[in-house]
């Protein structure tokens, strides 16, 4: 039996062909255009997504037995507002994960409706990148599209409705919208009400291991699959990068580098974060997690490199930060090219380089990037170990972590050992093994990732480096309270 994994990412799709037993076969990638029509704001055409996804399927199973293929599972970019109309027309541009238009709306929610209620009915506060500001947004701004919304969904539901025609959605995806109640893992009536949005606009809610459907007859004919193909309900992004790396059941955890960066720590049961700092989500394995999200993370070093080095060697860019260097930078980078999300909860941020002199050079800022984004993770870290949380060691995924460089500054600036699966492929590849357990191969996720899951590398902390990480931490920390005020002066 084969299984398909497909990964909804910001710039691209995704998508493999795997075994029962874990081994992939194919692989394929289909990119799409970021739209970003004002300032700060940041959409897709989900239309874009579907062409890539029927595409990308074509691609991965050329060469191999399509009727072999029993199921599929998708993980994808999180919060996204993905609108319909009664034709299951596209109504707009999915308004992304990273826009920060809904300043004013997520400050209202926070402040009117009170951070207090909200952590109440969802067990989160409002950030500006989650669902629910989005359709607050879209109410006061374009009222018209408002009243045409016939369903409500996320970026990777829009793929499984193509494929399936079942409007569904999973709870840990559905988690980051601030329209569930995560505790009760059901769809928050009051909040729904303060959207102005009804229950029949809202996808069926189904634990990510869980068949939502099988592929409507026009789709498996066009791709030469079988009707009877199981699609699940998948997972976002990060829930299905965990399941992916083992990080499932209890004391888990999995840092993610990314576009966005992100610190996952699984759990078997409900917990909030009393600072709301961190969130608070349904995991895929049908557990709990607490995640803590920087907007940009790996791609900071993409930016430094392609914008303004101009240069495509990330590696060869950083040949010269030697073991001396580290630790020891006199330049430091504030991540907040997006704005921030945790632990500061801040769109106004914004990116600084500090402590440039004219002895700084190229090395330095390409240095102060990879350790400004490792700082930035410390932070949520620090956030979880003031909750009594003892992370001993973590799993590390994601572009950035391709880097072993990235890797050893990480587990310094953290202190602990991080540790990469020998297969990484991030959400594409938990979502297959969600996949599997829907298609009744594993009787559970944790039994997927018990038989799948390999370490296969062991990056290790050394103390002095991690003693001299302590000292530039401390000092990392006072730049953006400095800076904090200054920001919204400079929009």
């Amino acid at each position: 039996m084969y299984f398909i994994g497909i990964d909804l990412g910001t710039s691209a799709m995704k998508l493999l062909l795997t075994d029962e037993k874990g081994v992939i076969h194919n692989s394929t990638a289909k990119e799409y255009p970021l739209l970003f029509p004002h300032p700060g704001w940041s959409e897709q055409d989900p239309r874009e997504w579907w062409n890539a996804c029927i595409a990308g399927l074509r691609d991965l199973l050329a060469g191999f037995d399509a009727g072999a293929v029993a199921g599929i599972g998708i993980g994808g970019q999180m919060h996204g507002l993905v609108t319909l109309d009664a034709q299951d027309k596209v109504i707009r541009n999915a308004i992304l994960w990273n826009d920060g238009r809904t300043e004013k709306e997520t400050a209202w929610l926070n402040t009117e409706i009170g951070k207090e209620k909200l952590s109440a009915l969802t067990a989160n506060i409002a950030f500006a990148g989650f669902t629910a500001p989005k359709l607050l947004w879209m109410r006061a701004n374009e009222p018209e599209n408002f009243e045409r919304i016939e369903k409500i969904m996320l970026p990777k539901d829009y793929l499984a409705y193509m494929l399936t025609g079942v409007h569904a959605c999973d709870y840990s995806d559905a988690s980051g919208m601030l329209l569930l109640d995560v505790a009760r893992k059901r769809w928050s009536k009051e909040m729904l009400e303060i959207c102005g949005v009804k229950e029949s606009q809202m996808p069926k809610l189904f634990e990510s291991f869980e068949v939502i459907g099988t592929l409507k007859p026009e789709v498996a004919s066009a791709l030469g699959l079988p009707a009877s193909v199981k699609v699940v309900a998948g997972a976002g992004d990060n829930a299905a990068a965990a399941v992916g790396t083992g990080v499932v059941g209890e004391g888990g955890c999995n840092i993610s580098l990314g576009t966005s960066g992100t610190i996952f720590i699984s759990s078997k049961n409900f917990g909030v974060d009393p600072h709301n700092a961190l969130h608070a989500f349904a995991h895929a394995d049908g557990g709990f997690h607490l995640m803590g999200c920087m907007l940009s993370a790996a791609s900071c070093n993409s930016w430094l490199c392609d914008k303004i080095l101009h240069t495509s060697d990330y590696a060869a860019e950083q040949e010269g930060i030697t073991d001396e260097k580290l630790g020891r930078n006199p330049v430091f980078f504030l991540p907040y090219l997006m704005g921030e999300r945790s632990p500061i909860n801040d769109v106004n941020a914004r990116g600084t380089f500090t402590g440039i002199t004219m002895n700084t050079s190229r090395t330095d800022l390409v240095q102060s990037v990879l350790e400004g984004v490792a700082f930035a993770i410390r932070d949520s870290f620090e956030v979880a170990k003031s909750l009594g949380l003892n992370i001993e060691r973590s799993k590390i995924c994601g572009g950035g972590a391709k880097s072993p460089l990235w890797r050893k500054i990480m587990a310094n600036v953290l202190g602990i050992p991080l540790e990469m699966v020998k297969t990484e492929q991030g959400p594409g590849y938990g979502a297959a093994m969600l996949a599997m357990v829907g298609c009744g191969v594993f009787e559970s996720v944790q039994a997927a990732a018990d038989a799948l899951v390999e370490v296969s590398s062991v990056t290790e902390p050394d103390a002095a480096l991690t003693a001299r990480y302590d000292a530039q931490y401390r000092k990392y920390k006072k730049i953006y309270p400095a800076l904090r005020d200054v920001f919204p002066a400079l929009r």
